[in-house]
């Protein structure tokens, strides 16, 4: 049988060859590539998510565990089935209009990614209509909103708006975040979750679909 606690180990260590070629064992006994995502994957990115929180590890070694899940989700999603792919909440995230930064909007696409969703990433300078297009086409459960400039949070109620003045308006969850956003401002133009760095963001995506 796959040992899975190897694969979280050594994810959790950031050793993607060692994560690839256990991952290929696993597929190579016939465990269900779904099972080894939950088991093997997220187990070992939901310890480096906790670590992260309680500030005993950093951006560096979430980068680099990230890189290791990433090494085993190239094995495993080609084989993941279609009822498999669809049975993932989508998350779709990007930067409002107007800013460029991407650290931290990257940083929650991993851990997200991580924690199980599957992620569509529409890049920085991301205009309303944008995200109102791609929520038509990719049906996410939630649609998190990323600046990083003072002047940037504006566009974060345009898109709000946008989002609430077309179809999807109670089809989908909002969540914001940033270094300038705060739970008041997030209170203020709507959103329904606000998350202050990118650990607790799964914490509150998970709240939002009732799945915490």
């Amino acid at each position: 049988m796959a040992d899975f606690t190897k694969i979280s180990e050594a994810l959790i260590k950031g050793d993607a060859k060692t994560v690839k070629e256990l991952t290929e064992q696993a597929v190579a006994e016939g465990i269900a590539p779904g099972e080894i995502i939950q088991q093997g994957l997220i187990a070992g990115m939901s310890v480096i998510a906790e670590r992260f929180k309680k500030n005993e590890i950093y951006v560096p070694e979430v980068l680099i565990a990230a890189r290791a899940m990433h090494a085993g989700l190239g094995v495993l999603k080609p084989l993941l089935t279609e009822s498999e792919t669809e049975a993932a909440e989508v998350f779709l995230i990007g930067t409002v209009k107007g800013d460029l930064h991407d650290i931290g909007k990257n940083l929650v696409a991993m851990m997200m990614e991580g924690a199980g969703f599957r992620v569509v990433d529409l890049g920085v300078d991301v205009p309303p209509e944008k995200f109102v297009e791609a929520i038509r086409e990719h049906k996410p459960s939630i649609v998190g909103l990323s600046a990083l400039l003072t002047t940037t949070m504006v566009a974060m109620k345009d898109t709000l708006e946008a989002i609430k003045a077309s179809e999807f308006k109670d089809k989908v969850k909002v969540m914001v975040g940033g270094a300038p956003v705060t739970q008041n401002y997030a209170d203020e133009i709507g959103a329904d979750g606000y998350a202050p760095d990118a650990s607790t963001a799964v914490d509150v995506a998970k709240k939002l679909i009732g799945a915490a």
